[in-house]
């Protein structure tokens, strides 16, 4: 694998590693008592404060005009991508558990293929290798994601050593909603979960069609983040009227600027960057491994154990998305044959033509 292909690989890792990340903190602060929605509101104002000034310096000489048609594609991206995946995802991670919620997070590959062949940005290719590679690494991944996350087995690794503090927040909150949730709020987590993986997908989607149509993702990224801090404003505002729920501790003001930074900004900036070098389905394959890291963050600070399920899954996680990538390889490689084959053609009606 040369550089140029090994450097989308390691974005994608980077943005999952990012997102464990904000899971490990984010559910800390939840379990903390902090309202998700103004959570939300504030990762998207941090956001916007980091992306846009980098936005205007670096885009600035090269920043084509924006059009109505540009501007729309951007708010729907904003509106899946920021506002409706993350105040879903969050909604459901409150009302179900935080297994529920990762384990229904891992379709997104899944549902932004089935998308992605719908909008003709995927060749399905049941015939050839390469078209099979991709569904069973699919599948793979998928299965591998459903184990880790609802198949416990024996303790592998005892808890960590590590003290966090928020640690007995995070459990005695998971174990109370465990114990006390009504069956309203067990059907209401997992409805709203899958919403997320449906705004996700349809993100993926709008960002491949933008990134054809307007050749600058800082700009780009920065209105979405700027357009998405005013929707979730408007939505924690309205749904919370008590002033005091915005007050910023010190952990609440880490959990949302470091949220707002990677989650809203950084992670969206490359993931748009990969998408349109690689396509939807390129970069929706590499969620599963968010499972992976989040288990061992969960180990080293929540004090989670790691049982034999996490183990198995993480490795038929690895293994189905190098299946994945294979089975993309293999397609750009015959898609490189094919145009070299008619270039050598175009050549010699040329010479013929002499």
């Amino acid at each position: 694998m040369d550089c140029s292909e090994l450097i989308p690989v390691l974005v994608m890792v980077i943005v999952q590693l990012g997102y464990a990340g904000v899971n490990i903190i984010g559910t800390a602060v939840m379990g903390a008592g902090m309202n998700p929605f103004i959570h939300i509101a504030y990762q998207q104002i941090f956001g916007s404060l980091v992306i846009t000034p980098l936005a205007f310096f670096m885009e600035r000489n090269t920043r084509p005009k924006m059009t109505l048609r540009i501007f729309f594609q951007i708010f729907m991206s904003s509106l899946f991508g920021l506002t409706g995946d993350q105040t879903a995802y969050f909604v459901g991670l409150k009302h179900s558990t935080p297994t529920i919620a990762t384990a229904l997070a891992n379709l997104i590959p899944a549902v932004t293929f089935i998308m992605a062949v719908l909008f003709r940005l995927e060749r399905v290719g049941l015939r050839t290798k390469a078209g099979k590679a991709k569904i069973l690494g699919t599948l793979i991944c998928i299965g591998g994601a459903m184990l880790l996350s609802l198949y416990r087995g024996g303790v592998v690794i005892g808890q960590s050593s590590i003290n966090w503090k928020y640690a007995k927040n995070t459990v005695d909150k998971n174990s109370s909603c465990n114990t006390s949730s009504s069956h309203g709020d067990l059907l209401l987590g997992p409805f709203m979960v899958l919403l997320s993986v449906l705004f996700y997908a349809a993100f993926l989607i709008t960002q491949t069609r933008l990134g054809k149509e307007y050749g600058a993702p800082y700009s780009s990224t920065a209105i979405a983040c700027v357009l998405a801090s005013i929707e979730c404003v408007t939505i924690a505002v309205s749904t919370d009227h008590n002033i005091s729920d915005w007050a910023l501790t010190p952990m609440r003001a880490v959990s949302t600027v470091y949220n707002g930074v990677v989650y809203s900004a950084l992670a969206i900036l490359l993931t748009s960057w990969c998408v349109e070098r690689k396509g939807p389905l390129y970069v929706a394959v590499f969620n599963p491994l968010l499972l992976v890291f989040t288990a061992i963050l969960s180990w080293a600070f929540l004090r989670e154990t790691i049982h034999t399920g996490t183990v198995l899954g993480s490795i038929l996680i690895i293994a189905g998305l190098y299946v994945v990538l294979l089975g993309k390889k293999k397609e750009v490689d015959v898609i490189k044959v094919e145009e070299d084959k008619l270039k050598e053609a175009h050549k010699s009606e040329g010479g013929q033509e002499c």
